[in-house]
């Protein structure tokens, strides 16, 4: 028994130290392979990929794969623009997002309140699932007054990010107002745009910008990010601060 353990923990080793600097999203060897490499049974294989995934060094993706994996540091801060795309890009990795919907509805009481206007006020509901290093990595639910950005739908056709919308298109510049950092499970929908299983807890990130020049606000957010992809930062103040 002894020896089995020590047999796929020796395996995921070596396989770890062959990881270090390939490109994040590489193809990685799956269970078969390792079965024939390290002359090893089926089960000490998905040992050994299980390890790897553990020390969060691959991402086994259903009916595509494994691949290498980068957690990367999702630094929250007022100091920074409330933006997926600038803040994966600081972290030194590739951000992408797809627009998974954009409809008008009114908005409910509690993002009403957030936004300080009348439960019912017509709102693009913006969903989209983002990537990191072309890895599933977030799935968030938007709001932005129809006010603020009458033609949002069409403006993200042109532009994968709602800050830049909102930027050059509304003439507003974005800071984060209030944010809420929480674990959990998501609800059925959001797990199954995040390609998780129900047991898995993920980072729930809720947030209130205003207009930097007005003090409007101009958009609330909540994003469900895996925990494998990023590790939530919220810096407060200054680190230089006695």
């Amino acid at each position: 028994m002894v020896g089995r353990v020590i047999r796929y923990l020796d395996i995921a080793d070596e396989l770890a130290a062959e990881l270090v600097g390939l490109p994040p999203g590489t193809r990685v060897a799956g269970e078969h392979d390792i079965t024939r490499r390290f002359d090893v049974g089926r089960a000490a294989a998905r040992a050994a990929l299980q390890e790897l995934e553990r020390r969060l060094l691959v991402r086994r993706v259903q009916g595509a794969g494994t691949f290498v994996n980068r957690r990367i540091d999702y630094v929250i801060s007022q100091d920074r623009r409330p933006s997926w795309h600038e803040t994966v890009s600081a972290a030194g990795a590739r951000p992408r997002s797809v627009v998974r919907g954009v409809d008008v509805v009114g908005l409910p009481d509690d993002i009403a309140a957030r936004l300080q206007l009348p439960a019912g006020t017509p709102a693009h509901r913006l969903q989209r699932v983002s990537y990191i290093d072309d890895l599933l990595a977030s799935c968030s639910h938007e709001w932005v007054p129809v006010a603020t950005v009458p033609e949002l739908g069409a403006a993200m056709h042109a532009a994968e990010s709602l800050d830049l919308v909102l930027r050059q298109v509304a003439r507003v510049e974005p800071v984060r107002a209030w944010t809420r950092v929480s674990l959990d499970v998501p609800p059925p929908d959001v797990l199954a745009g995040l390609e998780l299983e129900a047991s898995v807890p993920v980072w729930l990130v809720e947030s209130m910008s205003r207009d930097g020049a007005a003090g409007a606000p101009v958009m609330c957010s909540s994003g469900w990010m895996r925990a494998d992809a990023l590790r939530v930062v919220v810096e407060l103040g200054s680190s230089s601060a006695t």
